[in-house]
């Protein structure tokens, strides 16, 4: 998948509202944008205008994940998620994804607790069996865990980030790409020539010069220890 991060958002949120609010799904406009930029059960907080939600909806509809559906009479355009259809997704599977959509990295504990008013999970077990499912047609993967945690934290997969290779490390993202060919060698570069084509002798390199310098004054300042040293040792023998 090669979600931005404001298609992800509006497609949680219209996933969440659906489970959560149905008296007002399909959403308008601007309900979905305040149900994007809310400042709870969200990570990150973000402040999308509507042209950029507009616009993400604009895509998903291409993808036909999103449609408009506003009923008779209706004063604003609503629009609703078409992803469980699309991708034909249980309700368990639905509710974990959409957690994950809409607040990162989390751990089996954690998204237990987070998917209860979208489809209440059994325990652990029927938590990790959704998140080895979703793992294997590659729409989540598992994390290295973090220093001091327990627990193993896992991601979706939709994002573009996902595709171009910046998933997070340790995570589950299918067979592994072919090594990448080893680089060309790097040609040595022309010996300088004169203005008549004969081989002219290299200039002095700044760099040595420089080295030279530190060096001799790395020398001078050992000498000075040396003779603070000895000096010291003569003073306490006294």
């Amino acid at each position: 998948m090669d979600l931005t991060a404001a298609e992800i958002r509006v497609l949680g949120c219209l996933l969440e509202k659906q489970r959560t609010t149905p008296e007002a799904y399909p959403l308008s406009l601007n309900a979905l944008r305040l149900a994007c930029n809310q400042s709870t059960n969200r990570d990150p907080v973000v402040d999308y205008d509507e042209a950029t939600i507009r616009d993400a909806l604009h895509r998903l509809s291409r993808r036909r994940w999103t449609r408009l559906a506003s009923g008779p009479g209706s004063r604003a355009p609503k629009y609703r998620h078409l992803l469980d259809e699309a991708l034909g997704l249980p309700d368990d599977e639905v509710a974990v994804l959409c957690v994950l959509m809409l607040r990162g990295p989390q751990t089996p504990g954690e998204l237990k607790q987070r998917t209860e008013r979208l489809h209440p999970l059994a325990d652990l077990a029927a938590v990790q069996a959704t998140l080895e499912h979703l793992i294997g047609r590659e729409l989540a993967a598992r994390l290295d865990r973090r220093p001091g945690q327990k627990e193993e934290r896992y991601t979706e997969l939709l994002g573009e980030d996902a595709v171009t290779g910046s998933a997070p490390q340790g995570a589950s993202v299918g067979p592994a790409a072919a090594p990448a060919a080893a680089p060309a060698p790097i040609a040595p570069a022309p010996a300088p020539t004169s203005t008549d084509g004969a081989p002219r002798a290299p200039g002095p390199d700044p760099r040595i010069d420089r080295l030279e310098a530190e060096l001799a004054a790395l020398r001078g300042e050992v000498a000075e220890l040396r003779g603070a040293l000895d000096a010291l040792r003569a003073e306490l023998g006294a």
